[in-house]
């Protein structure tokens, strides 16, 4: 069935689609198809919390100029996906083996929809977290690139544990559904200013991801709850103590990044045989999204690993 895509807000390639799939538990999510003229293969583009498919039109128009469909979701919870929370604004799943019923929507629609192999995976923040398990669990992907994934949140060493029992006390007391503290229901770009944001350094796309939410408010969503919370943490902490998948991986860092932990993104990396860290000097969280340099320069060499990889 067709679902919405919103393509004079995405400036993305000609030809893209966006249908609805239903999930075996009920989650009815929002999956979009940019199509490539002459196809290599397919890349994967698992975003990150509370993003949708629209943000990620100009690195589609790039990855399928050079011959690459791209396949996308809204993760359920965020985007015009089924969100499930009493408060639509607030980020909620109850466990994050909720999310790999979204990548095997995915993958299913993928292969009736009969895209072409090879496939490659393309993840940011919360979406490396989730693209993780799913390499772990044997998605057919050759290579990864991954933009500051959500291996760890960048927190002060005495705050973790708090906020790790915090939303594990919230959660099992039944007060999960609560928004987190330090956060609000309004979504990030629309209450914070650009001065000292912790997305971007670009101006233009500073404004360009606020004019996303105000012409479709059904995109936004505010801050995660404590139940997510505790789920991120559970997730993350697993992640970190299983073993480094097998393939090749490019990864980058913003070296201004203060929303995902570094220093457990290069723990993982220790052990990960074939994976490369690439630092971009003054970048903040969101690398596709950055200065132009930096944008350019990160699917560049996404490009060069799935060409190489091929």
């Amino acid at each position: 069935m067709t679902a919405p895509l919103f393509q004079h807000l995405a400036q993305g390639p000609e030809g893209g689609q966006a249908h609805w799939r239903m999930t075996p538990d009920g989650a009815r999510l929002r999956l979009v198809h940019w199509p490539a003229a002459r196809a290599r293969g397919t890349v994967l583009l698992f975003n990150g919390r509370s993003e949708y498919a629209e943000k990620y039109g100009p690195a589609a128009t790039r990855l399928t100029a050079a011959g690459w469909h791209v396949v996308t979701l809204d993760w359920r919870g965020q985007g015009l996906s089924s969100r499930h929370h009493p408060d639509p604004m607030l980020g909620h799943v109850g466990d994050f083996a909720e999310y790999q019923q979204d990548v095997a929507a995915l993958m299913g629609f993928m292969r009736e929809s009969g895209l072409p192999e090879p496939l490659h995976l393309l993840a940011h923040s919360m979406g490396g977290c989730i693209g993780l398990r799913s390499l772990l669990q044997g998605l057919p992907v050759r290579s990864a690139a991954l933009s500051a994934p959500m291996w760890g949140i960048r927190l002060f060493p005495t705050v973790t544990p708090v906020a790790m029992n915090l939303s594990w006390l919230a959660h099992q007391a039944g007060h999960g559904h609560r928004l987190t503290p330090t956060t609000t229901r309004v979504s990030y770009v629309l209450h914070a200013g650009f001065r000292g944001n912790l997305l971007t350094r670009d101006p233009e796309m500073w404004t360009w991801m606020r004019q996303h939410l105000t012409a479709e408010p059904g995109l936004a969503l505010g801050g995660p709850t404590l139940t997510w919370l505790h789920a991120a943490f559970t997730e993350m902490t697993a992640l970190m103590r299983a073993p480094a998948p097998n393939l090749p991986a490019y990864v980058a860092l913003g070296t201004r990044e203060r929303i995902v932990c570094p220093r457990s993104i290069r723990r993982r990396l220790s052990t990960w045989t074939g994976a490369r860290l690439e630092p971009y000097t003054g970048a903040e969280h969101e690398v596709m999204m950055e200065v132009p340099r930096h944008r350019e320069h990160f699917l560049q060499a996404c490009l060069t690993l799935f060409d190489h990889h091929s």
